[in-house]
């Protein structure tokens, strides 16, 4: 506690000690010896007759233009990602539906570079200014970025073996290019 009677300072989040993947820690034989928690992945879906959540009405409005966002698809895709490795119960939906509005803002923001360009005219001067639509485009690439790794680290930390191979995460280039055509 600091002199002025404040709670500063202290364990600050995301320090400490990283979690050992589940594969780390059988390899060294389980060296806590607590109960671990083992999935396998597989390349088929495991149909268990779990309901996908559904998405909330704001991944699925209308935007200023009439238009809808990619949200609701890229939920629904990183979520059917999950169960199909067996983890969608250990990621919250808000932090799928965060990932996933980050993901489409970031989309629309690429979008409208394409269509007004990177300058754009300062309200009182005239003058060209840089678009403020690429600032938040690398803002939103962040936000994605920064959920993504959580989402990640859950199917890491709780698998056995190493995945390798196409993620929702990867796929959002593909979306990025595939609206820009209009095609959805």
């Amino acid at each position: 506690m600091a002199k002025d009677g404040t709670n500063r300072g202290g364990a600050r989040l995301g320090s400490g000690q990283k979690k050992k993947p589940i594969a780390d820690k059988l390899l060294d034989g389980n060296p806590g010896h607590r109960k671990l928690t083992v999935m396998e992945f597989t390349d088929t879906a495991d149909l268990t007759g779990e309901m996908m959540p559904e998405p909330r009405d704001y991944l699925k409005a209308r935007q200023k233009d009439g238009s809808t966002t990619l949200a609701a698809d890229i939920f629904h895709n990183t979520w059917m990602w999950l169960n199909e490795r067996g983890c969608a119960q250990f990621v919250t939906t808000q932090l799928i539906e965060q990932y996933a509005q980050s993901v489409a803002r970031w989309i629309q923001c690429e979008q409208a570079i394409n269509e007004f360009g990177f300058l754009a005219k300062h309200p009182t001067t005239g003058n060209a200014i840089p678009s403020p639509y690429v600032s938040m485009s690398q803002n939103f690439m962040k936000q994605v970025n920064n959920i993504w790794f959580q989402i990640y680290q859950v199917v890491r930390e709780n698998c056995t073996t190493d995945y390798r191979g196409a993620t929702p995460h990867d796929d959002a280039m593909e979306k990025l290019l595939n609206a820009r055509r209009g095609a959805q």
